[in-house]
């Protein structure tokens, strides 16, 4: 079982790993983005959101502190959801239903993190833990 939680890890992280890349390399394309969708101060919010997801992703890979990568990203996705994918604003069908499919992932996605959160800080085996000793008074 040891094995399919490191792949499980790796698989769920990658996509923050990956996206946290993305934030910093094509950061003036992030930017306009995030203007676009009216994000204040976007390019210091693309740079933020890009180091938390990253961190995050890279801490629950490793298993290194994965209880505090798990808040980082889950922090991270459960604003950028109604920011981002705001899909109630939205007036054309397809507009509407990708920005809900996204919506919804967010969501899904911090859910899973805060699970991930949640389980390191009650003992599970992913390393090194910052907040146990806070859920095993």
């Amino acid at each position: 079982m040891n094995a399919v939680l490191v792949i499980a890890r790796i698989l769920f992280a990658g996509i923050f790993i990956t996206s946290g890349i993305s934030h910093l390399t094509k950061l003036d394309a992030m930017t306009g983005y995030a203007q676009y969708k009216k994000v204040p101060a976007a390019k210091l919010s693309v740079i933020v959101s890009g180091l938390m997801i990253l961190v995050g992703g890279l801490y629950i890979a490793f298993g290194v502190y994965a209880d505090l990568g798990a808040l980082l990203i889950a922090i991270f996705l459960i604003p950028a959801a109604f920011m981002m994918h705001a899909f109630w604003k939205e007036t054309d069908a397809t507009a509407k239903q990708n920005e809900s499919i996204g919506f919804f992932k967010d969501l899904s996605l911090a859910g899973a993190a805060l699970i991930i959160f949640v389980l390191v800080g009650s003992g599970a085996d992913f390393g090194p833990s910052i907040t146990s000793a806070f859920f095993n008074l």
